[in-house]
């Protein structure tokens, strides 16, 4: 049936998904609705009262016709605020795959970073992290797609005209041999500037 056992403080009752709910039984011709009904009420419908307290304290703080023109990146920033980031953290809490720490091109990377402003400073970190939040307690808490997960720039062996990539579930920067400082400071500036939004797949 369309109905589902919801607890109350102790008390179980039966609620039901849709009008008639109860009188109306899951059949192979229907069962994509009732997957889709219970996975609503499961992730919204059982904490309804909540999540209305929450929206009408939200909305005073950015009216609600505002929140579409936001993607959430912007949002992010909007309620956060830009982070400081702490690129000498960032620096000891980093792995290197075919770099070292003295690699010409590392040495540019981080010379690069640190010439940033903050608003680029946090578009890389939303760049390879996807998110622009720095970890509480530093980069060393460094939270990846399986639990902690240090930054790692590995070296990118294609074509030099690329632009960096980023794997976002695993902290990842893939760059490539550049040949010099300027053009490795341009192409991470546009890489974090334009491709902030997307994501590669590892």
């Amino acid at each position: 049936m369309f109905c589902v056992e919801v607890e109350e403080f102790g008390v179980r009752s039966s609620r039901q998904l849709k009008d008639n709910g109860s009188k109306l039984l899951v059949t192979d011709a229907n069962k994509q609705e009732y997957v889709h009904l219970m996975c609503q009420m499961k992730m919204t419908g059982s904490i309804r009262q909540q999540l209305n307290a929450f929206l009408e304290g939200f909305y005073e703080l950015i009216p609600r016709n505002l929140i579409s023109i936001f993607n959430e990146q912007e949002l992010e920033l909007l309620i956060s605020g830009l982070p400081e980031i702490d690129v000498d953290d960032l620096c000891v809490n980093t792995e290197y795959k075919n770099y070292t720490r003295t690699s010409q091109q590392i040495q540019w990377f981080w010379r690069a970073l640190r010439s940033f402003d903050q608003e680029d400073k946090a578009k890389f970190l939303q760049f390879v992290t996807g998110t622009s939040k720095v970890p509480l307690q530093g980069f060393a808490h460094l939270e990846g797609m399986n639990g902690t997960q240090k930054f790692t720039i590995q070296k990118d062996t294609r074509s030099q005209d690329r632009l960096p990539s980023a794997h976002t579930c695993f902290n990842q920067l893939d760059l490539p041999e550049y040949p010099n400082y300027e053009t490795l400071q341009k192409m991470l500036l546009l890489a974090c500037r334009e491709c902030s939004e997307g994501f590669a797949f590892a």
